[in-house]
């Protein structure tokens, strides 16, 4: 029989010697590791106390902006690259939601679209920004083909329709140049359907994005036959 434990998922490994960080559970801590920064943390114990009502109300709303983002997610990945050294993409926009986009008194609180924020940066926005439906499938977005300063002809529009009813996005994470001033975004155009409208521009060089603009809702409404 070896005279050395074997390693279990209760034991630890170090990474850099006894003096550097571990990985894995040693008693009550865990060792871990995201994008190369070592963590610390208490490993997780049996809750005994009851949830509180506002313990409900947090974890609902937790839950809502969950299920409002996944169906952006490759979206808010580009929209909030870099957004702070540890957090970005989806964690990072579910943190602004939570923190601007709510409204109403609980347990009656929903999210206003027009408050959410899918992108975020130093990155300017063009001037005089809109959309129009252009068809029964297709939206046009215009912009004013005056390049900023501090932006760059090359920069590229992104764009996003959302039925947040029906939980179907429409989107273009990669549109033509800032220099064209017009983009074309291509949707189902089912009938009685809304999307919420959202533009920002990504950096020539990809390293920056701008704000998201909220551009209001389009309907395809209903066609009622005589």
């Amino acid at each position: 029989m070896s005279a050395f434990p074997s390693i279990s998922s209760t034991m630890g490994r170090l990474i850099n010697g006894i003096h550097g960080p571990f990985v894995g559970k040693v008693g009550s801590v865990i060792g871990s590791s995201w994008k190369g920064i070592p963590y610390i943390k208490a490993a997780h114990k049996a809750r005994t106390k009851t949830v509180s009502t506002a313990e409900k109300g947090n974890r609902n709303k937790f839950a809502m902006a969950q299920r409002w983002l996944k169906h952006v997610l490759e979206f808010v990945r580009i929209g909030f690259k870099g957004y702070t050294p540890t957090v970005e993409g989806f964690l990072a926009a579910k943190s602004l939601l939570l923190r601007n986009s709510f409204e109403g008194v609980k347990p009656d609180i929903f999210i206003n679209p027009a408050l959410v924020k899918l992108s975020h940066g130093t990155l300017p926005l063009s001037a005089d920004i809109k959309v129009e439906k252009i068809n029964e499938s297709d939206l046009r977005f215009t912009w004013s083909p005056v390049t900023p300063a501090d932006g760059h002809i090359r920069d590229q529009v992104i764009m996003l329709a959302y039925d947040i009813e029906n939980e179907k996005a429409h989107e273009l994470t990669s549109g033509q140049f800032r220099e064209t001033s017009t983009d074309t975004l291509k949707l189902s155009g089912i009938p009685g359907r809304t999307y919420h409208v959202y533009l920002a521009f990504i950096a020539h060089n990809r390293t920056r994005q701008s704000d998201s603009i909220y551009l209001g809702t389009v309907v395809f409404k209903e066609v009622v036959e005589d």
